[in-house]
């Protein structure tokens, strides 16, 4: 034989020097669910990794995460009001505003991304204003604009728009740019899919559609040539970064992604993903952690920088 692949992966040695995609802690970055109170730490859904806290537990692991070189964390607010109008955000976001403040203060380089969608600050559940019954699309992008610049202004590196109303990302763009947040980035959701996987976390952010579901705005997991155009879309209108959500049913529209724009690129490993996997490993069919690790290494694999996974915690602790 003129070829034997095995001499490449004959020792610990030998396979490292090959390896083609690796995982380290800063390619990894943790959601939290920022809740009021103080001293809260309630992981909503035992061994899948989400995490409710308030802002002074919040702050405080979060900058042991950043010390063990997790590459940023992820804040996604759950307010104990709710407001169908986008009129009470500033009461809504003071708590997560208090957490990005005390990390910010801590660890000025720490970076921290803040999800922008209104899904757990309505009483509907849905991700936009309604408005005769229907997502009203253009009615939406003011609130998620000003929701953005509220957050710039507590420190926020990137706003997260994650709602999937058309033109957001330009609408946010320009707003943070009037109010003097040029710097603040924008990490846009491009590809969300109306997902069965998303139940755990809307079980820790309170914001589970109330009437309806969200296949009028969210992605249809059929069409392969729209996600392509969802990302040259938010490209185009002035995203930073680009992410595609859920990964593991998606690394197809990650690939595609990685071949058509040179943006960084996310992957959100999502709650339904990882609890699939824990649910399967407490049957004792197979180790968690490596299976972890076996999925995050697919999704840079195919071709993203970064991956938001509730598992960085779990590997880091």
């Amino acid at each position: 034989m003129n070829t034997r692949l095995r001499r490449l992966r004959q020792n610990p040695e030998v396979r490292r020097l090959f390896q083609e995609s690796d995982l380290q802690p800063r390619h990894l970055v943790q959601p939290y669910f920022v809740v009021s109170g103080c001293g809260v730490q309630k992981e909503t859904r035992p061994g899948i990794g989400l995490w409710q806290m308030s802002a002074d537990v919040c702050a405080k692991d979060a900058l042991a995460l950043l010390e063990r070189g997790v590459g940023g964390i992820m804040l996604f607010g759950v307010p104990d009001i709710k407001d169908d109008t986008g009129a009470k955000l500033s009461e809504q976001l003071s708590t997560l505003q208090r957490t990005v403040d005390t990390i910010k203060k801590a660890r000025p380089t720490a970076v921290v991304f803040a999800d922008v969608c209104l899904c757990s600050f309505t009483t509907h559940g849905h991700c936009g204003i309604v408005h005769e019954g229907t997502i009203d699309n253009d009615r939406t992008l003011p609130v998620l604009a000003d929701m953005s610049v509220l957050l710039a202004r507590s420190g926020v590196d990137f706003v997260s728009p994650s709602d999937m109303m058309d033109g957001r990302v330009a609408a946010i763009r320009e707003a943070l740019d009037a109010a003097s947040f040029s710097q603040t980035g924008i990490l846009s959701y491009a590809v969300k899919i109306a997902s069965a996987f998303y139940g755990p976390f809307r079980d820790a952010a309170h914001s589970a559609p109330q009437l309806g579901d969200r296949s009028s705005y969210q992605m249809p997991a059929n069409n392969r040539r729209e996600a392509l155009r969802e990302l040259a879309l938010d490209e185009a209108e002035g995203a930073d970064a680009l992410l595609i959500k859920p990964a593991m049913t998606n690394l197809d529209l990650l690939r595609d992604a990685r071949e058509r724009t040179e943006l960084p690129l996310f992957a959100y490993q999502v709650s339904g993903e990882i609890g699939m996997i824990r649910a399967a490993a407490d049957a004792k069919m197979f180790d968690y952690d490596r299976a972890m690790l076996e999925t995050l290494v697919s999704m840079r694999r195919a071709g993203a920088d970064t991956v938001i996974s509730y598992y960085a915690r779990q590997w880091l602790v």
